[in-house]
């Protein structure tokens, strides 16, 4: 399987595609083909455990790496989840919980970070690569912790972590700036994620700043959802899902189902619409945001516009203006044309604003629709659904049930099982989630944690409790436009 970037140039091996993390051009590296799993590969994978379905997934575009091997890094990166790392929970009739937030940060993001330290180490193996690996990551919250969760003190890399300064919640910016691990940083940068992701990305563009890290023997690589590597592992949870839904008889195989999915990057669903590519029988992927609906607005318009102001929000992971990953979707849905997935992707730069065509849209869909809940509806939905069923979900979560709900409403005799993907634990936001179920509002986050407790019996992540104990190690905040030296100043320890 060879990889090409959005924006052209050369083909590369998945391994290349891996260590460069974004293509000299700034273009995403997408696969050249969609590797097909059949009706029979689907059904031999019923018996099999998470990891063992991973790693299928993965071998279909990964195919540099050794099926055993990749076998063996699934289940020791799954190993520490406690048991299944997406189980799916049913709601209601019809409606299910896809819970993605049972790993070490309590966020979606691990099921792809606890995996890519072994699928980076291994690609640079096969590039023959000797340099140290400089891992550097923008966040709007949840990525930056994974990241370093994943790759501290792993031999032959460093992980530097930016994120915006008032755009993460407390408890979000406490696992990071509290984090173990002697190949770490953390600084905050002034302004918001779409800043820190631009200056990260003006960064992996410099022929300069690549130059510099290398005379100290460095290069650099991404735990962004922008590297594929970081992709591809999501993939795997909605062959699982589909899967849990044929062996517990809730439907035939073959029979298609829809997920709603809490978008920021726009990188979690992108891997439901390669899943569907791969002949996973998904018929609609419905895209929730917050009040940032930049994405509803695409989706109903055809008209990408980040020319408006950055809503913070108690979903903050959401808080973006510009989805890196839909830049893979519009070069699919223009026919793969590099030429003009750049241009727009220019336009997007120097003028906030690309539109794709009348087919385009049409193309997109046929699979896509856009949906987006504010601050009341949100709390709305989260609260509906835990008297209704007793269930408690985080601010991103209910976002997207709002959207589903909206949904159904909307299309009553629609008989289609849907998959609601839930992206973090409740513990992680509890002032918002405790008032959204109880309508009780405290400022300390503990506090939060202690009375969400006491609301709903759900068990707390021992993870987020020990927080309150442990030392701040990063405190320090900086320009955007000063990141290179951070990253030079964090190169030379």
């Amino acid at each position: 399987m060879k990889f090409v970037s959005t924006r052209g140039g050369a083909k590369v091996g998945c391994a290349r595609a891996i260590v460069a993390g974004l293509s000299e051009n700034g273009g995403l590296y997408v696969p050249e083909k969609f590797p097909a799993v059949s009706v029979e590969e689907l059904s031999e994978m019923l018996g099999m455990s998470y990891a063992e379905r991973a790693a299928v997934v993965l071998s279909k575009y990964l195919d540099e790496y050794d099926a055993d091997w990749l076998l063996n890094a699934c289940e020791s990166a799954y190993s520490g989840f406690g048991g299944d790392p997406a189980p799916l929970v049913r709601l209601d009739d019809g409606v299910y919980m896809l819970e993605l937030w049972h790993g070490p940060t309590c966020a979606f993001k691990d099921i792809a970070l606890k995996l890519l330290p072994y699928l980076l180490k291994k690609a640079c193996e096969l590039c023959g690569i000797e340099e140290n690996v400089l891992i550097l990551t923008a966040t709007s919250g949840d990525t930056g912790k994974a990241a370093l969760e994943g790759f501290k003190d792993k031999a032959g890399f460093k992980v530097m972590v930016f994120y915006p300064s008032e755009g993460v919640s407390k408890m979000q910016k406490l696992q990071m700036c509290t984090q173990d691990g002697n190949n770490v940083n953390v600084v905050a940068v002034k302004g918001n994620f779409d800043d820190c992701q631009n200056a990260v990305k003006e960064i992996f563009s410099s022929e300069e700043y690549a130059r510099q890290l290398k005379e100290k023997n460095i290069i650099l690589s991404s735990a962004n959802s922008i590297n594929f590597g970081r992709l591809a592992p999501q993939i795997a949870y909605y062959f699982s899902a589909y899967l849990d839904l044929v062996s517990s008889e809730q439907i035939e195989m073959g029979e298609e189902i829809d997920f709603t999915v809490p978008t920021g990057n726009f990188g979690n669903i992108l891997a439901g619409y390669y899943a569907k590519r791969m002949g996973l029988p998904v018929r609609r992927l419905h895209c929730a945001s917050n009040s940032n609906n930049v994405l509803t607005d695409f989706f109903n318009t055809g008209t990408y516009d980040m020319r408006r102001e950055l809503v913070r929000t108690t979903a903050p992971s959401m808080d973006i203006l510009v989805s890196s990953n839909l830049e893979r979707l519009v070069y699919e849905v223009s026919g793969r044309d590099c030429k003009l997935t750049a241009s727009r992707m220019k336009d997007l730069k120097e003028n906030g604003v690309y539109s794709v065509t009348e087919s385009e849209l049409d193309e997109i869909r046929l699979t896509f629709d856009g949906g987006y809940a504010d601050e009341e509806t949100c709390v709305e939905a989260m609260y509906d659904v835990f008297i209704d069923v007793g269930y408690t979900m985080d601010t991103h979560t209910g976002c997207a049930m709002k959207v589903a709900v909206d949904w159904f409403e909307k299309h009553k005799k629609d008989e289609t099982k849907m998959i609601v993907v839930s992206t973090a634990n409740p513990y992680k936001f509890p002032q918002d989630v405790l008032y959204a179920v109880t309508g009780n509002d405290v400022k300390d986050c503990f506090k939060g944690i202690k009375r969400l407790h006491a609301a709903t019996a759900m068990a707390v992540p021992k993870c987020l409790s020990a927080l309150k104990d442990k030392t701040l190690r990063f405190t320090k905040t900086c320009d955007g436009k000063k990141l290179f030296a951070e990253v030079m100043e964090f190169a030379e320890k």
